[in-house]
This record gives C-alpha cells, structure tokens and sequence, in this order.
C-alpha cells in the first residue's frame, strides 16, 4: 500500500495512470476514489481534479453496465477529501457524509430499475409473509435507505484509507492519533440526536433516515474504544472482541449512547486526568 502511494504522489502522470488502471479492474475499483482523495488531501483541488477528469472515466463506463457504485464513490470521497482539507476535522467530514446516502437514496429512488432485481427476489418472501403488515413499498423504501447508509458507510471508510495512506507517506502516526480524538461536539450532537428523533417517529423524515444521523455517532464510539484501548495499554484481543460485538445491533446502540455521553464528559481527557 506504501509503494502504490509514493507512486501515485511522483507526479500527476502517475496519479492518472494509477486510478485509471485500478478504476478499470472489477471489485478492486473502488481503490480508484481511495487514489483520488490521496491526491486531493495532500495537492489540493485544483491538482486532484484533473485526475478526477480521467479516473471517472473508466467507472462511467462501469455505470453504464449497472455498476454505478464506484463512480458515486469517487464523487463523495472527492467531496469527504475536500471538506476534511479545507477544515481539518473529521467531525464534519462524516456529518457531510451524510450526504452521500441521501445522494444514493435519491438516485435509487429516481432509478429505481437499478435495485429491480433485488426487489424481485424479495417480493415473493414479502408477500407470503407480509412481514408484519408492511406494505411492499414500504419495504422497498426501507432497503433503499439501508443501502444508502451502506455506501454512506463505504465512502468515510475509502476517505479514511486515503488519510491513512497520507500520513503513511508525510506523517507517521499521524492518522492513528488523529482518528483516537475523532470526537463529536454538543452541538453536532444535539443536532443529529433532533433528527434521529424526529426519523424515529417518522416526523417529517422516513424513519430508515435514522440511519444515516446515526453513522457519525458509531465513528465516534469506534474511535473512543480505540482511545480507550491504547490509554490503558489492552492487547489488541480487546479491538478485536469489540469488532466482534460490534456485529450485534445492541452493541450499536450502546456504541452511539456512549459517543453521545463523549459529546458532553469527554471520556479522553477524564481517562488522561486518571492517568
């Protein structure tokens, strides 16, 4: 990963030859944004755009076949890069992010024959079982905002590995220190804990809404049990329990209570008083 950055940071050449070749590749295109946001947070926009120019080239024509996945990704990583540049913090880079799943949301909704083969194999289990009394739009709806917070998702994780591979190359450590005080404020919080209630009793937003308010809130849990973890030297066996339990829908929940208690103690600083 180190020698993919130096090469593509050896001059604009390279940077275009990189995402265009990776851009071309099936399941490895997605390293093509990644590449993209390297460029960006370390040259500028100016510089990056040009390789945007030619790196979406290749995932237009992936569109064009029904992979419409890593051409929205390079948008929204160019977009993620760009803010965390021009601001230097993470916080709003992932409430921006939120935009990326309103933004898959809306082109779903607006194509919706993209996502038809998907609605098809579930529409005869949904009909049989009703699923509780849902309508199959309804339902549809629903998947749609799932898939909107997936790549939601997937585009703060790509603008993540683009920051790592920056601070691999200029900044040893850096990402890592960076990422371990990836913190919330009140007021951010207060304003994505407002929408999270409102989506929840479907007041003026859809209720899967809730889903993308509550991705920062799991970034910033993730990055306090990371915190946690090396201010209290744990073996790497607790990340990865935790990662485990991660998997189940209450740790989620507990995650995102905890990052909005962050919001106002400020576990780090309490746990840096402690030691």
């Amino acid at each position: 990963m180190r020698g993919l950055a130096e090469f593509v940071m050896t001059g604009r050449k390279q940077a275009i030859l990189a995402s265009v070749c990776f851009g071309l590749l099936p399941l490895i295109n997605l390293f093509s944004p990644v590449l993209v946001g390297l460029v960006l947070l370390r040259k500028g926009a100016q510089e990056a755009f040009t390789v945007f120019a030619w790196a979406i080239l290749p995932l237009i024509a992936w569109t064009l076949v029904g992979d419409f996945v890593p051409g929205l990704m390079l948008i929204g990583v160019y977009g993620l890069a760009w803010i965390l540049r021009r601001t230097e913090s993470w916080e709003y880079t992932l409430i921006s992010a939120i935009g990326i799943g309103l933004g898959v949301e809306a082109y779903l909704r607006f194509q919706p024959g993209v996502l038809d083969l998907v609605f098809q194999q579930l529409e005869p289990y949904l009909s049989q079982s009703n699923v509780e009394g849902f309508e199959i739009e309804e339902i549809r709806g629903i998947v749609i905002s799932i898939f909107g917070s997936v790549y939601m998702f997937l585009g703060i994780v790509l603008t993540m590995l683009a920051r790592w591979m920056q601070a691999k190359l200029y900044n040893p450590g850096g990402f890592q220190k960076e990422f371990h005080q990836l913190r919330i404020e009140k007021r951010v919080a207060l304003f994505l804990l407002g929408f999270i209630i409102l989506a929840s009793f479907e007041i003026l937003i859809p209720q899967a809404w809730v889903l993308f308010f509550t991705l920062p809130l799991v970034f910033s849990g993730i990055s306090l049990a990371h915190a946690v973890c090396e201010k209290r030297d744990l073996p790497t066996l607790a990340l990865v329990m935790f990662y485990v339990l991660l998997l189940l829908p209450i740790t989620v929940q507990i995650i995102v209570f905890l990052a909005l208690i962050d919001s106002w103690y400020d576990f780090r600083k309490n746990l840096e008083r402690a030691s």
